[in-house]
């Protein structure tokens, strides 16, 4: 595993259904990474973006909607672009949050095949991107199941629109990342216990294998040592506080594992490339939905 490609932990929890990132940035860069969750991405005023995805690299137009599959790496650069005001909407949305006996109707076909086709990220048509985008531009101001039935809804369109372009000639080489019944084991441990302090023998332990095992075995499948895997796992939790709740910095921090506050702000900054509050003010648009 390329080590300059990260494994990302979304904000996004096993309970969440969907998250709605809106906002207008000077900046677009995101080193490349990938994730389970899928992602539909719209750029507006974003001409001169480099958009990365698999083994597809190109310079975007003014608007651009695009939606990655699980667990292909996809990237921005800033590259050329020269707009103070990029506009960006992203949804993102568990793999599973339609399930398979859904997908399997008749009436959700095109969507399956949509999903099915994203694994190589889909570039949409200039015109159903212009079509779309009055209705994700007011999806962080919907409510409840209103959203949802309003992102089915888009997902039809999108699915159904003409002119759609595959971007990578390959799928994701990271597929089985979570299919590992030891790694589902750690995901799960750390996720009820990232709050504590959690020691590399416990966990070790729990999987049956050695400390040594162990660490090579992590590093194989997400390209983390456990300490950056446990350390992003806490700041995924810290940056939906940061988004969601009127805590203090040193709050979420210590409520998210971190023992003193300038250790949170250094992973943190190592993790998101801006410090908790720059990243409280830059995400100040986003809408989750349970």
């Amino acid at each position: 595993m390329n080590k300059d490609i990260h494994r990302e932990i979304t904000p996004l929890s096993p309970e969440d259904s969907f998250l709605v990132f809106d906002r207008i940035k000077n900046d677009f860069d995101f080193p490349i990474h990938f994730h389970p969750e899928f992602e539909l991405n719209l750029l507006i005023n974003g001409k001169g973006v480099r958009r990365i995805v698999g083994d597809s690299m190109e310079e975007i137009s003014n608007i651009e909607l695009v939606l990655v599959g699980p667990n292909i790496q996809h990237g921005w650069q800033l590259h050329n672009c020269s707009s103070n005001n990029i506009h960006e909407i992203t949804i993102q949305f568990h793999d599973n949050l339609f399930g398979e006996k859904l997908l399997s109707k008749r009436i959700m076909k095109p969507i399956k095949d949509m999903f099915e086709r994203s694994t190589h990220g889909i570039l949409f048509s200039e015109k159903i991107t212009e079509e779309i985008k009055p209705k994700l531009l007011k999806l962080s101001k919907i409510d409840s199941i209103d959203y949802l039935l309003e992102l089915i809804s888009i997902l039809h369109d999108l699915a159904n629109s003409r002119n759609q372009r595959l971007l990578s000639s390959y799928t994701s080489t990271y597929k089985d990342f979570e299919n590992s019944d030891k790694i589902k084991i750690i995901y799960d441990y750390v996720q009820e216990n990232y709050h504590n302090k959690i020691l590399l023998s416990e966990i070790a332990e729990l999987v049956n294998m050695s400390k040594v095992s162990f660490n090579r075995f992590i590093k194989k499948r997400t390209g983390k040592t456990f300490i950056e895997y446990i350390n992003d796992t806490r700041i995924g939790y810290a940056s939906r506080w940061l988004i969601e709740k009127d805590l203090s910095i040193a709050e979420i921090a210590f409520k998210c594992g971190f023992n003193n506050i300038a250790n949170f702000n250094r992973v943190f900054k190592k993790c998101k490339d801006c410090t908790p509050s720059q990243f409280r003010e830059e995400f100040s648009g986003i809408k989750r939905v349970l």
